[in-house]
């Protein structure tokens, strides 16, 4: 090999090596072969494996279980560290880690329609879908900036001991405070409450969009003063239903199943015209870990082994459905991503939220604050 071109072999592997493409022992073996093994060893390369990979969530008990499920996994097979951050990976605080010049975020659990804006923004690396099989996840739950970590559900849950076994089924029972009296609860950042009250309006399921923004607010108005709370995290609403507050809401599936298990089945709930959702990995532009490792992290979290076991601590929905192979009879009835509970459900449209999410959120609010 003429020295001009080892050089340039040499130069080629330390680029990769920068960019978390190969990790420190593809480069010492490579650069072995080049003769430059003490080149390797004096080269000052940070190794993404010699720090651990930071991955961001929402807090709480995904702390704990996406290290049960996910990030003591990658560390055993790779030897890659793994630290969770559970600060919350807003849209805006993604944008301030970007803007800071120094991002100390890796992968983060955000919004799928997030991924969709934040990706427009170059703000997120593409997903490098020759280390992520993609067609492990539906299409719909795929893009070029994330895939989906999990699947989650907005339904309706009510309290028997007002309704008996003839509670509301459907959003204009929802609306409907003569045939179901009592308060209600709804959530306060809109995903999924534009829809229910579309639908309580009359629209089909299948021309919810693009949403008539103006008709949903209007409906909104309709049900507001029999609100008793726009609830803004899970404990919320499970609160004002385990109190007996609220005769209605409309909140998370697993909140849900919470609730009427430790409400001995006083508080019922059903997928029944429920609106299902996801969570995306996503990876940050500029990222301290590199590319490599990342993509590897996220190929890793969506093996059925460890969505299975998310599913056990936190009841979200695999995203990968060669999960439901693993699962019981009666998982399966709980879990809101099956095959027969699908049917029953309406997909939030990630691209409506992506191209509509700030604005209309904005009119949400402010109508909510009058």
């Amino acid at each position: 090999m003429r020295q001009d071109h080892q050089q340039d072999c040499i130069e080629v592997l330390i680029e990769k090596a920068c960019d978390g493409q190969i990790n420190r022992r593809t480069f010492i073996q490579a650069m072995g072969l080049l003769a430059a093994v003490p080149l390797a060893l004096r080269s000052g390369i940070s190794w993404s494996a010699d720090k651990p990979l930071v991955v961001v969530n929402w807090g709480g008990d995904a702390l704990n279980a996406f290290r049960s499920a996910w990030t003591d996994t990658f560390t055993r097979n790779t030897g890659i560290q793994v630290r969770i951050d559970g600060a919350g990976p807003t849209e805006g605080a993604i944008r301030s880690q970007l803007a800071s010049g120094q991002p100390s975020w890796d992968v983060v659990d955000v919004e799928s329609y997030s991924a969709i804006v934040l990706g427009r923004e170059k703000i997120l690396q593409p997903l490098d879908y020759n280390v992520i099989k993609r067609d492990q996840v539906a299409p719909a739950l795929a893009s070029d900036f994330g895939i989906a970590s999990y699947q989650f559900s907005y339904v309706m849950a009510w309290d028997s001991e007002k309704f008996g076994e003839n509670g509301p089924k459907t959003w204009a029972d929802f609306w409907d405070v003569k045939k179901f009296p009592g308060k209600r609860t709804l959530y306060k950042w809109m995903n999924g409450m534009l829809e229910a009250a579309l639908l309580a309006d009359g629209v089909p399921a299948d021309q919810l969009y693009p949403l008539d923004v103006p008709r949903a607010m209007k409906k909104i108005d309709e049900i507001k003063p029999h609100v008793l709370s726009f609830w803004s995290s899970g404990a919320e609403s499970q609160q004002l239903m385990v109190d007996g507050e609220v005769s209605v809401g409309a909140i998370w599936h697993t909140r849900a199943k919470l609730l009427s298990e430790d409400t001995d089945n006083r508080v019922r709930w059903s997928f029944d015209n429920g609106f299902i959702n996801s969570s995306s990995w996503a990876v940050l532009n500029g990222n301290p870990g590199g590319t490599q490792p990342t993509m590897q992290f996220i190929q890793q979290a969506l093996q059925p082994d460890g969505q299975l076991k998310l599913f056990e601590l936190l009841g979200n929905g695999p995203s990968n459905s060669a999960t439901e192979k693993l699962m019981s009879a009666k998982q399966l009835e709980a879990n809101c991503a099956s095959e027969e509970n699908l049917k029953k459900q309406i997909a939030l449209n990630a691209q409506w939220y992506a191209d509509n999410y700030s604005k209309a959120l904005e009119e949400y609010l402010t109508r909510l604050s009058k």
